[in-house]
């Protein structure tokens, strides 16, 4: 069965990223999403707040799944010797106007080995090859120098600021908004390990 707009069957394609790959979330992957989601230095900049336990990680994963059936949410995660290290996402997805907004995220024991700087360009190629879509944007804390420097190097643009725009622990939070048309994206990029040294974006 398609997915509004998108023929994907029952569940996303694993996606061969190099050293990483990006796969199907399982119910067997609920403790590595706490690992990750449950992590305040990773959630810093994440504007739905640190998971507190297991069961909401479990809840975490049923909400990504109710996304996929309907069309909205696309989250694999980024698998690395065996196991999930974090997640990469295509959010907001409006196949009308062929968008959708970027998010990544990666545990902290895994920063600096290169995951996320390798499975970005699979998933935008994936966004702009069998999706088709025209634009694909993100938005990050303007402190989260990683992110940054991810979508920098992957040739987003810098196009405006969110002010105050998430509330995170008690603080307001700037988001700042990048994007990426499809004429602008150049595949494989050559990698940049050294910008896996934090959080991933607020998306």
């Amino acid at each position: 069965m398609g997915v509004a707009g998108f023929d994907l069957g029952d569940r996303l394609p694993t996606l061969d990223a190099g050293r990483v790959r990006l796969r199907w979330l399982t119910d067997a992957d609920v403790p590595a999403l706490f690992a990750v989601f449950g992590d305040p230095a990773v959630t810093r900049y994440w504007g739905f707040g640190t998971l507190p336990d297991l069961p909401a990680a479990a809840a975490l994963l049923a909400d990504i799944r109710a996304g996929f059936r309907a069309g909205t949410l696309f989250q694999w995660g980024i698998e690395a010797g065996g196991a999930v290290v974090g997640t990469c996402t295509l959010a907001a997805l409006d196949p009308a106007n062929r968008r959708a907004e970027l998010g990544f995220a990666l545990g902290r024991v895994h920063w600096g080995r290169g995951h996320v700087a390798a499975a970005l360009p699979a998933v935008l190629g994936f966004a702009f090859g069998r999706l088709g879509l025209h634009r694909v944007f993100a938005d990050a804390d303007p402190r989260n120098a990683p992110s940054i420097r991810h979508l920098e190097k992957l040739g987003f643009r810098r196009e405006g600021v969110l002010r105050q725009h998430y509330r995170v622990a008690g603080e307001w939070q700037d988001g700042v908004v990048y994007g990426l048309l499809r004429s602008e994206w150049v595949a494989d990029p050559e990698p940049n390990a050294a910008a896996d040294r934090g959080p991933g974006s607020g998306s």
